[in-house]
């Protein structure tokens, strides 16, 4: 009985040295803590404030800029919704004075726009930039920079990106980007490629609208082989 009261008197005693140590630091460190306490409080109010006060506002205001521009895109004024019209911005003017607090979106927008103006480089900046989460649209975005790189002639480059537009899609709408895919292998002579890429839309996504066609371009392939 006596071991075990000694055990016990031992055991408080380490506790009561330990809370004394405890207590001796934080007497002899307080302001430092304390600083240190306050300072990240003071960082996260500036933060929060940040936010609702500035990224908050400019962001309804990039919204509301864009009503414009999105309605050009809709109805194909592609030059008129990245200059806009004098009055009301384009998306060129949209990135430079609000970047990504106008959504990721604006990006894809501008993207596509200057893809169908002709201005190619142009459109890979912009959609190299989107980083929106919708698998579909951003396998759109890196499909439209494949398409941009064949307008600069590069099919090599713009093969990598179609197959990586497939493979992001994953669903029908990767159909789409293995033909393109299988054509641009076929223009740099990778015939191989090329017809597994169409073999994947007939074999994956027979329901494709692309897969109503893709047997003349599997048969061409395959007859030049004979």
């Amino acid at each position: 009985m006596a071991k075990k009261t000694t055990e016990e008197e031992v055991r408080q005693q380490n506790v009561a040295e330990a809370v004394s140590k405890t207590d001796q630091f934080f007497k002899e460190n307080s302001k430092l803590i304390y600083g240190c306490v306050t300072a990240v409080l003071l960082i996260a109010i500036a933060a929060l404030a940040y936010s609702r006060f500035y990224l908050q506002p400019k962001r309804a205001e990039a919204e509301k800029e864009m009503i414009h521009a999105e309605q050009w895109f809709q109805s194909g004024e592609y030059q008129l919704a990245l200059d806009g019209d004098g009055n009301d911005l384009g998306f060129k003017d949209i990135i430079d004075q609000y970047g990504k607090k106008g959504g990721a979106s604006v990006y894809l927008y501008a993207g596509i726009a200057s893809l169908q103006t002709g201005a190619f480089e142009d459109a890979i900046s912009y959609l190299k930039k989107y980083d929106g989460k919708d698998k579909i649209l951003l396998s759109r975005a890196q499909a439209c920079i494949g398409d941009a790189y064949v307008g600069l002639g590069e099919a090599e480059t713009a093969l990598d990106w179609f197959e990586k537009a497939a493979k992001t899609a994953d669903n029908p709408f990767a159909a789409a980007y293995l033909l393109k895919a299988g054509i641009a292998a076929e223009s740099l002579g990778q015939t191989d490629k090329a017809l597994a890429c169409y073999k994947r839309v007939k074999d994956q996504y027979p329901q494709a609208p692309e897969a109503m066609d893709i047997d003349k371009y599997i048969s061409k392939i395959e007859n030049a082989a004979e």
